[in-house]
C-alpha cells in the first residue's frame, strides 16, 4: 500500500503543511503584533488611552474571531482568488490562515503586555523613557516569555486549521487525510497523516516551551 508514490505524496504533504503553518504564523505576527501593541497602548490603562481606536480594532478582532475557520475559508474564496490567482492549494490557504490568525495574535499580544508589572512601566517613565521606548525596551522585553508561549499556541492552532483546510482542497496532510481517509476509505493512510500531524504539533510545542523557559528571567 505504501509504495514510492504514496511516500512521495506524504512527504509533499508534510512540506506543504509546514509551509502553510510557518508562513501564515510569520505573516500573522507581522500584522497581529502591531495590532496587539496598539490595543494595549490605547486601552483604558495603556500608555496613551484612546477609546475610539481601541473600540474599532476590538470590534474587528472580535468579528473575525467569532467566525469558524472553515466558514471563513469559504467566505474568503473570492478574495483569496484575487490575491493569489486561485482558491485551492497550500499557497491559497495561507490567505485565510493569516486573516484568521492576525486578530487572535493581536489578542495574545495584548494579553501578554497587560501582564507586565505596572511598576516596571512607571519606573521607565520616571527615568524619562518615551512611549516608544517603553513599548520596545520594557513591555516587549518583559513579556517575551508570555509572547513566545503565545506564539507556540498560535502555531499549533494554525497547524490544526491548515489540516482543516484539506476539506476544501487546501493541500498538506489534511488534504491527504480527507481524500484517502474519507473519500477512499484508506484508513491506513489517514492514520499515518494523523500521527504525523501529532508529531509535528509535539515538536512545535516542545521547541516553544524550551525557548520560553530559556527566556524566562524568573528562572535564572
Amino acid at each position: 500500500m505504501f509504495d514510492e508514490k504514496v511516500i512521495e505524496m506524504i512527504l509533499e504533504g508534510i512540506r506543504d503543511t509546514l509551509y502553510m503553518t510557518l508562513v501564515s504564523t510569520l505573516i500573522g505576527y507581522i500584522l497581529g503584533l502591531p495590532l496587539g501593541i496598539i490595543l494595549h497602548v490605547t486601552g483604558a490603562e495603556g500608555l496613551k488611552p484612546n477609546k475610539a481606536v481601541y473600540k474599532v480594532i476590538d470590534v474587528i478582532c472580535n468579528i473575525i474571531r467569532s467566525i469558524p475557520f472553515l466558514i471563513l475559508l469559504i467566505l474568503l474564496i473570492p478574495f483569496t482568488r484575487a490575491i493569489v490567482g486561485q482558491s485551492y492549494g497550500s499557497t491559497a490557504t495561507i490567505v485565510p490562515l493569516v486573516i484568521c490568525a492576525a486578530p487572535y495574535i493581536a489578542r495574545v499580544v495584548e494579553s501578554s503586555l497587560n501582564e507586565v508589572d505596572s511598576g516596571v512601566v512607571e519606573a521607565a517613565r520616571a527615568m524619562g523613557a518615551s512611549n516608544a521606548q517603553i513599548v520596545f525596551k520594557v513591555l516587549l522585553v518583559e513579556a517575551r516569555t508570555s509572547l513566545v508561549t503565545g506564539a507556540t499556541i498560535t502555531t499549533g492552532l494554525l497547524l490544526g486549521y491548515s489540516a482543516m483546510s484539506g476539506t476544501v482542497g487546501g493541500g498538506g496532510l489534511g488534504d491527504i487525510a480527507v481524500r484517502y481517509g474519507y473519500y477512499r476509505w484508506q484508513t491506513d493512510i489517514m492514520i499515518v497523516t494523523v500521527v504525523l500531524l501529532i508529531v509535528i504539533f509535539q515538536i512545535i510545542q516542545n521547541l516553544g516551551t524550551r525557548l520560553a523557559l530559556r527566556l524566562d528571567h524568573r528562572k535564572k
